[in-house]
């Protein structure tokens, strides 16, 4: 038979955002309980930032609402109470310390993110958090003005209640989509769940090809598969709705298309139009973003000029990896043993082409389960943005990626987790 607990706050999920609004809610000086599925709190906490836990970033709040684009406005009063400043005044005295890197990106001083999730647990234990592991929740339901939170070894009685369960990247980190399910049947509406900060696949072959050798006429050969070949600094450009949109940073081009920051930044923006069967969307690549095609020219052709014995592809080496730039000889019509000398203008023009914007046509994003954060979610139209509470039903709130918000990479995604789990976990105590 099951045991009964009853509790002012219950919280389902003990992810970032959930231990953020149990720590709220206790300090609040409410009863609170958190129901997790998994046997420990901060399971994908411990996987962001590449283990490192990129936590916050510093910009003022403006700055940050700006990142999240037509749902800014949404998280507009809950950044603004809970900025990136605030994040960082609130872990340092959980005694964490921080480093901030030249892009702006925080992170502990010990690049571990297992310290972020244990100064979290920690700190919730003290103010007398309540956590039951290994629960994951079969069903809620609503009588009268209270919630009824059913596990398999206990049923919660609460007066409110908070979902904070994640979205449906990493599942393997228990983000199934319970949340989703919970909400509809509270009566919200629900955005259809898609993959945001996730590579996209390309329908070009040179990219991508298996690791054939390419042979030519005077003999030299080079390898066609460009998969883990990064290139540090680019500008990704593409036409939404006669929109331009654009993002930079490093790309990295992977077994079946393109991945990295910038690429990832993008797919934002392009999740929404690559549903099966619609044609592709054209990207393109600026490999050198910080040099103009005309002065780009210009310092080829004196590089060119200078060393006319010099393999093209060895002086094209000189502004992007050299595996990359033996396929954009290949695709401008002079093989990889080619002279500079023997360039002819109009290949020369073709290849500053390539390197200003090289045409890459997008067929789709990888899988959900590979996307670092959801694209949708629960309505934000459906939330009271100054509490995260239901419009809806009534002491029901919401925080973290459950919610429909997502950001670009840089932190944003885990400043919107906890801002939002402040703003609910305080709300839903009061």
């Amino acid at each position: 038979m099951n045991s009964i607990v009853r509790t002012k706050v219950c919280i389902i999920g003990a992810g970032p955002a959930g231990l953020m609004t149990a720590i709220f809610s206790a300090e609040a000086g409410s009863l609170t309980t958190m129901s997790e599925a998994n046997t420990s709190a901060g399971r994908k906490l411990l996987l962001t930032g590449a283990g490192r836990c990129n936590l916050t970033h510093q910009a003022k709040p403006a700055e940050v609402v700006r990142e999240f684009g037509d749902k800014g406005r949404f998280l507009s009063y809950c950044l603004y109470q809970y900025p990136p400043k605030y994040v960082q005044d609130f872990f340092a005295g959980l005694g964490l310390r921080l480093k901030i890197e030249k892009d702006g990106c925080v992170f502990p001083a010990s690049d571990r993110a297992g310290d972020v999730r244990d100064v979290l647990v920690e700190r919730a234990k003290k103010l007398g958090v309540r956590f039951l592991y290994d629960r994951r929740v079969k069903s809620i339901a609503k009588e009268n003005s209270m919630f009824i939170v059913r596990t398999e070894k206990e049923t919660v009685y609460t007066e409110k209640l908070i979902i904070a369960t994640g979205g449906l990247s990493w599942p393997k980190t228990g983000s199934t989509g319970d949340g989703y399910r919970f909400a509809k049947e509270m009566g919200h509406t629900i955005v259809e769940a898609k993959p945001s900060l996730v590579p996209l696949v390309i329908r070009e072959d040179w990219p991508r090809q298996p690791a054939t050798r390419i042979r030519h006429t005077n003999g030299g050969q080079v390898a066609g598969k460009l998969a883990g070949t990064a290139v540090e600094d680019v500008k990704v450009s593409a036409h939404i709705n006669n929109k331009k949109v654009t993002t930079a940073g490093a790309i990295i081009f992977t077994e079946d298309g393109i991945g990295g920051p910038a690429v990832l930044n993008m797919s934002r923006y392009l999740t929404d139009y690559l549903p099966a069967g619609k044609k592709p969307i054209n990207i393109s690549l600026d490999l050198a973003p910080q040099i103009k095609e005309a002065e780009l020219e210009k310092q080829i052709t004196e590089r060119m000029a200078i060393n006319p014995k010099k393999k093209v592809v060895n002086v094209l080496a000189e502004f992007v990896p050299k595996r990359l730039s033996a396929e954009l000889c290949r695709q401008a019509g002079c093989g990889d043993e080619f002279a500079a000398g023997q360039l002819k203008k109009d290949v020369r023009k073709k290849l500053v082409r390539f390197f200003k914007a090289l045409p890459i046509s997008v067929v789709s994003t990888r899988p959900i389960n590979e996307a670092t954060v959801t694209h949708g979610g629960v309505s934000v139209t459906e939330i009271e943005p100054k509490t995260m509470e239901s419009k809806i039903c009534p002491g029901l709130f919401f925080a973290g990626e459950v919610i429909d918000v997502d950001g670009p990479c840089g932190g944003y995604n885990l400043q919107m987790c906890w801002s939002t789990g402040a703003l609910a976990g305080h709300s839903a105590a009061i």
